[in-house]
């Protein structure tokens, strides 16, 4: 049997939220490959760009690799995260799902994108770490 699950209202806090916001800004192209955002190991990951799961070693630079190819043209690609809505820290590893809006431009055209991104994340040498990670859209409006 597993040890209890421990909600913490003060979470997440800043540590556990920098992987995150590194990977969206490496998907706004303002930093660097996001690899050693990943654990040492098996990753998962589920996102709306094939081939939609990502897993095992080396999981989080095939999906870095499959949305960078797949998103060339996107501009001024933005993120905005509101209030965890579920949080549950157990020692060394967490799950949180955070209500996200990504918002862009491709050809001149304004985009809209809202949903849900829910992570594992893990503590690896020091730091925290991404080990699953998936997006589900729950609203887009396209141009027009």
């Amino acid at each position: 049997m597993s040890a209890p699950k421990t909600p913490n209202p003060a979470m997440p806090n800043p540590a556990m939220m920098a992987p995150i916001e590194r990977l969206a800004r490496f998907m706004a192209g303002a930093a660097d490959d996001p690899g050693a955002l990943f654990v040492d190991g098996p990753v998962t990951i589920l996102d709306n760009h094939a081939p939609f799961l990502f897993a095992g070693t080396g999981a989080g630079r095939r999906w870095a690799a499959s949305f960078a190819s797949s998103h060339p043209d996107y501009e001024d690609l933005r993120h905005e995260f509101g209030p965890a809505q579920d949080f549950t820290a157990l020692g060394d590893t967490v799950f949180l799902s955070l209500p996200t809006t990504w918002t862009w431009r491709r050809g001149g055209q304004a985009f809209h994108e809202t949903g849900g991104w829910a992570f594992v994340l893990r503590r690896q040498a020091g730091a925290w770490r991404i080990a699953c990670g998936g997006w589900a859209v729950t609203s887009f409006t396209p141009p027009g």
